[in-house]
């Protein structure tokens, strides 16, 4: 199943803002943020990942829900698995 899962920025990687770790229920790995050049995350701002990529910002609640929502279908598990497959090369930012 794809999911778009919530997470919360916790960290950015460069100047250019592409790359920052994000937090999904404890699990922290670094994803691209480039599709939000016109939304500027910050640190703290949830967004929606999907495939390791920030597709949009959410507000915090609308995040809870979420998350709530996947627990419900008990999906959390594979959402979590989903992040965890996150990659990106540290090496090159």
């Amino acid at each position: 199943m794809c999911l778009a899962i919530p997470g919360q920025i916790v960290e950015m990687f460069d100047d250019d803002r592409r790359y920052a770790m994000v937090d999904v229920c404890g699990v922290r790995r670094k994803i691209n943020i480039d599709l939000l050049k016109n939304e500027r995350p910050l640190l703290g701002d949830w967004v929606l990942i999907h495939v390791g990529f920030a597709m949009s910002k959410i507000s915090e609640e609308q995040a809870s829900e979420q998350l709530r929502l996947l627990s419900m279908l008990d999906e959390s598990e594979e959402a979590i698995e989903e992040v965890k497959g996150y990659q990106f090369d540290t090496e090159k930012i």
